[in-house]
Order: structure tokens, then sequence, then C-alpha cells
């Protein structure tokens, strides 16, 4: 057969559906990459482009890109001086909005840090037609400010809007019910509301809650910290969840946490697994609550105290919510009897393809095999804090569930150690592709044995470094993201730990590692609980980074230890200096603060482009600037980090 030349190229494609093919191109970086093909693919790249993230100094307004204006989906919550007012850092902040406006014609969906009102009063008129919105605040609220004057400047000008977010932004509980009930239409278009206050130990009262949802009966989403402890003002007790299912019958997603629920505090491991206190919620109630939400398909509860007997209201949730696709339970006590392993309660959920267990006193083996039975489905499994499971339930759980299960997370286990839980993740290894577990090694002699005797697995007992070894050198060819828990304990009876015996060195048999997350927030102070010597936070960083410059990251997320003497979370010397090895880094994010000369060490990576400071571990006081970086500061260091001598390869 004669070959035929073709001289079709690849740019002979019609322009329609090379738009089409861009469209669907959502990686930075890539298009980035495809722009500088040639003149019409970055015409089209720049045209397709509906996402974008500014960084970089507000002053730098002729640095601002004017050929984003397809971009509906705008970010200026990480524009620099970090933390400082948005627009107040500019001459004339009037003329700094419409130019924003100017360059993003299009935008509908808009995350902003705000400092102070008068941001709000200056952007929300530039895009009316704004259907989505998350506030960022990491500052106290300036407690001279009427309540809710923030959002009625955004509700006065934006009537369109849809969706409001502001988990991540520190206000009072009582700013936001005056402000919705102010503008009733604007609250009936509201379909999404999300007022998890990450940034606040504060949950919304009843009342508060009630008047919000009785504002916006058309949410489809609902995200809440509320308060469900009888003994303070305001709880959330049966008539609450009923009026609130009465208020919002449209609910696909329904997630409801106490305010105590977000800290990080793990639970003793030691007690029974009851709290001294109940939740004022029956399980008759419950069933009535779930009979009138038939829409939901993601259910939340996390109540952090004790709700008893709870199987019969669960078994209630296949028929009456038949969406039901997620559902996290806290402090549910009873949810699955296990009797002979037969579904029960929760194991009736069919369709349930993640479930997640938090604090379950009475969850045991028996019922995770009923789970496993009962949910087919599950492809993401969570158990947090249940104290009578063992290695033998979750074995038995991920064989059942082995053809399904990609994301398994389990903290706080009395009975699981490491060890066990590797074992027991084996009918899995091939498929799972998240994955958390505690470094929890007490007993993990004994738990092998145990494991081996019951599945008669003769290859387990061997010697004990033989076994660890053999868990170090098989592969889990799907696994993208690893999380693990790693205690610290009281060290003052300790050794010094030796330099090499601690740190990141042990990663690097992993070249494929290119973002991590490194949170050493839990360490608070070291005065009573360091070994002798080494009281300092500071000398301790260098355990923690230790061999960083032997990974090939890319970014780096990093939460410093935290000095809660002084209330300040500090990058020291040490950190920078270790930080400053890693030569493969792009992004570089430190919740926490830093002194200008130690940033200026950073300037020694070579491929570094972005860094950020986020005071985000708790809400700084309104008149706190000795641990945020000085807007000279940010100035100084990024005019270094985009100097012409510093030649990064791309």
């Amino acid at each position: 057969m004669a070959v035929t030349s073709s001289d079709t190229h690849f740019l002979d494609i019609p322009d329609v559906v090379l738009t089409i093919i861009f469209s669907l191109v959502a990686d930075t970086r890539t298009r980035n990459a495809m722009s500088l093909v040639c003149l019409k693919w970055h015409l089209l790249e720049r045209s397709t482009r509906k996402s974008l993230t500014l960084r970089g100094n507000v002053r730098d307004l002729f640095l601002l890109p004017t050929c984003f204006r397809a971009v509906t989906d705008l970010d200026l919550s990480l524009l620099s001086p970090w933390g400082h007012p948005l627009l107040d850092s500019f001459p004339n902040p009037l003329l700094l909005a419409q130019f924003l406006r100017h360059a993003f014609p299009s935008v509908v969906s808009l995350t902003v840090y705000v400092r102070n009102p008068s941001t709000l009063h200056l952007l929300a008129p530039q895009w009316p037609d704004l259907r989505h919105i998350k506030l960022i605040r990491w500052h106290q609220r300036l407690p001279t400010l009427p309540l809710g004057i923030e959002f009625v400047a955004l509700f006065e000008h934006c009537r369109m809007l849809s969706s409001l977010d502001v988990s991540h932004f520190h206000c009072w509980t009582e700013d936001l019910p005056p402000a919705i009930q102010a503008y009733p239409m604007l609250a009936a278009s509201l379909s999404q509301l999300n007022i998890l206050k990450h940034s606040s130990v504060e949950g919304f009262k009843s009342h508060e809650l009630l008047a919000i949802t009785a504002s916006c009966p058309n949410l489809r989403e609902l995200l809440a910290t509320c308060i469900f402890d009888h003994r303070f003002v305001g709880f959330v007790s049966d008539e609450t969840l009923l009026a609130l299912a009465s208020n919002c019958p449209s609910l696909s997603l329904l997630h409801l946490v106490d305010a105590t629920s977000l800290s990080n505090v793990r639970p003793d491991l030691n007690d029974d697994g009851y709290t001294s206190e109940d939740a004022s919620i029956s399980r008759s109630i419950l069933c009535d609550v779930f009979a009138g939400l038939p829409l939901l398909e993601v259910l939340v509860l996390d109540v952090c105290h004790n709700v008893r007997d709870a199987w019969p209201a669960l078994e209630l949730l296949n028929s009456k919510c038949p969406r039901l696709k997620s559902l996290k339970l806290g402090q549910f006590h009873g949810i699955c009897s296990g009797v002979d392993s037969r579904p029960d309660g929760i194991a009736l959920c069919h369709g349930l393809e993640s479930l997640s267990i938090k604090n379950s006193a009475d969850l045991t083996d028996n019922s995770l095999e009923a789970i496993s039975l009962g949910c087919p489905k599950l492809s993401k499994f969570e158990v947090l804090g249940c104290k009578k499971i063992s290695a033998k339930g979750i074995r038995k759980l991920t064989h059942v569930l082995r053809n399904t299960l990609v994301d398994v997370k389990i903290s706080s286990c009395k009975n699981l150690n490491v060890v066990s839980l590797l074992q027991t993740m084996e009918p899995i290894r091939d498929r799972i592709e998240r994955l958390h577990i505690d470094c929890v090694w007490k007993n993990a002699d004994n738990s092998v044995k145990q494991t081996a005797s019951s599945n008669g697995e003769t290859r387990l007992k061997k010697k004990n470094k033989s076994r660890d070894n053999s868990f170090c050198s098989r592969t889990w060819s799907k696994l993208q993201h690893l999380s693990l828990w790693i205690a610290v304990g009281d060290c003052s009876g300790e050794r010094r730990p030796c330099t090499g015996s601690l740190g990141l060195r042990y990663l690097a048999r992993y070249p494929s590692l290119s973002r991590m997350l490194l949170d050493c927030s839990g360490v608070i102070g070291y005065g009573l609980t360091a070994p002798p010597g080494y009281p300092d936070l500071s000398l301790w960083e260098r355990f923690f980074l230790y061999g960083i410059e032997n990974l090939n990251l890319n970014e780096l997320n990093y939460w410093p230890a935290q000095d809660m003497d002084v209330n300040q979370r500090s990058l020291f010397l040490p950190a920078a200096a270790l930080l400053a090895q890693c030569g493969s880094l792009r992004k570089l994010f430190i919740h926490g603060t830093a002194n200008e000369h130690f940033m200026m060490f950073l300037l020694r990576i070579p491929t570094l482009r972005d860094v950020q400071l986020r005071e985000d571990y708790y809400p700084a006081p309104e008149n706190d600037m000795c641990t945020e970086m000085r807007a000279e500061s940010c100035r100084r260091f990024e005019d270094a980090l985009k100097s012409i001598n510093r030649h990064i390869p791309d």
C-alpha cells in the first residue's frame, strides 16, 4: 500500500476546536508554556483563561496584567504587603479599584483579603454582577465598627450574589444575621453559605443560625460552626435542627460542627470515649430532621457531645435521604450494633461513597465488618478516636472494599499502631491514592505477632528487622498523598537528639515528591518538656528540617513551632538557613512571621519565585505589627526576589 504524505499541521485545526482544547487545560504552568509557542497560541491562552491568582505588591500597578479579560474567577488575597489593607497601600485607592475592574471586566467570583471595611466599599461597586465572594481576614475585627458594616457594603452593591464564604474571615457571629435580614431579596437568592469559622473559637448561637436560615430559604449548601453544649446560652437543640430543616428544605449539603471540634487537640487515649455531657439531640428528632431534608447528598454532624443509640435514626437515612453520598459523624455512639456482623444502623446506607466516624466509643470490629458489607460503594473511609477497633476490623474492611477504597484516614485509635496499620492496607496497597496514619510504634512487635497468628501469614514470623525492611521496600504504585502524624510528647527525661536522628532526609527516597505540608504547629513550647539545654524553639527547627536539601520539592507549606508565651509563630535562623538549601523550591508559604534578615537567606534558592508569609494561625490583634513583616521589608524582599541578577531557570 502506498504511503501518502500529509501536509496537515496542528495549527490547521479550526480555531473553534483549538479554543475548546485550550479551555480544557487547567494546569497553570502548562498553560503558560502553551502561550509561548506562537502569537496565535498566546492570544488563545489568554482568551480562554478563566481563573487567575494575582501575586506581587499592589504598588507595582504598571505590572498589572490587562490581557486576561475573560477571567471570571479572581483571587486577590495573596497580594502584598501581606495582611495589610489591599487598597490603602496605593496613593489613590479608588483609581486602583477601577483599574482592577478595567483589567478584569468579566469577574463573577472574587477572593479578597479584607483588613477593614474600606476594601469592600471600593471593590464591591466595581463588580456588581458578582455571584461568589470569599472574604479573608486573619486580624481581629475592630470593636468600634458597627455590626455587619462590611457585609452591608457588599450586599448593597452585589445584589446577584448566590454564594458567600466567610470561613476564613474573622468577624463576630453577631455581624452576619442583621446584614442578611436587611437585604431579603439578596438573602433569598443565596444558594451557598459557608460560615464555618476557622479563624475563631466562637460558634453561631441557635437564634443566629435560625435568623440566617429563615432569611435564606433557598440554600442548597450550608456550612456552619455552632454551639452544641447545653451549658451555654444559644446552644443548638432538637428544636433548632427541626427549624433549620423547615427553613431550608432544599439543602443538599449540611455541615454543622461544634466550635471545639476545629481545634487540633487530640483525644485522650486513656478515657472511655464518652464526654461528660450529652448533646440535647434525640434520635426521634433526628428522624424528623432527615425526613425534612430529602435532597441531602453530604451530611456532617460533629457535635462534640454524646449522641447515644443513634442507629435507629441513621437507618432512616437510606430511605429518607436516598441521594446521600457522604456522611461524617462526630461523638455519635451506637451507630451500628455490629451483632453477628449483620448490617444495621449506618451500615444500611448502601449509597455512601464517603464515611467518616469520629469519637464513637462503642464502634467495634464487628461494626466495621457490617459497614463494609452494607456500604459496598465506599471509596473514602475515615475513623478517628475510636478506641475499640483493632487491626482485625480494619483489615476485614479493606479486604471487602478492595475494589472501591482509595482514600483512608486512621487516627487516634488506641489499639492501632503504624505497623499493624500498614499491614491492614495490604489488600488495597496497589489501589490506594490517599493515606493518613499515626506514627505510633508502641506495642508494634506484639501487634505484628497477633496479626500473623490471626491471618495465618507465616511470612510475618521473621525477625522484626526483616519485617520493617519489607514494608520500606514495597511500592504503593498509585499513592499520591501521604499524611503522617508524629508525636513529640514530654522530652524532659530524654537525651538530646543527635543531628540526623530526625528530619526530612528519609523522604529523599521519593524523588517524585514535589509538594509538602510540614505542620509543626502542634509543638508549642519547651520550657518544661525539652531535654536539658534545649528549651529554645529555634534550636529545634534544625532537627525538623534536617535533610530538606536532599528533596526535590517545588512547593512547601511550613507551619513553624509556636511560642505560646509570646503568642507568636516565627521563622528562626536555623530554619531560614536550612530552607535556603532546598534548591528546587518555586513556592514557599510560611504560616507565621519572619525577620527581614532571615527572609533574605531565601534568595539563595535559585528557582524561588513566590514567597508568602501567612499569619493565619490565630486572629492577630488589630494593632499587632510586631508579629508581621513591615510593608517596607516586604518591598525590599520582593525587589530582591525579582531582581534582574536572579536568573530563574524555567
